[in-house]
């Protein structure tokens, strides 16, 4: 089983993220946002690509797999 990325979802804004598998040679990502529900729970956040400023809405969670996606700049 693969080793998961461990964080906090309230402290995703801003951080840096980079794809084990880049597609459209997007590879590293910054959260710009979190979006919440009515109470306040991170449900999705807004990653930015570095080079092409593309914005993708994503689950959180899904940051979670270190298969697809590693903590950082690498």
């Amino acid at each position: 089983m693969a080793e998961r990325n461990r964080f906090n979802p309230s402290k995703l804004h801003l951080s840096k993220w980079t794809a084990v598998e880049p597609h459209n040679k997007e590879k590293h990502f910054l959260v710009t946002k979190l979006l919440k529900d009515d109470d306040g729970v991170v449900q999705q956040c807004v990653l930015e690509a570095v080079i092409s400023h593309r914005e993708h809405v994503i689950h959180w969670q899904i940051l979670a797999d270190s298969d697809h996606w590693k903590q950082g700049w690498c």
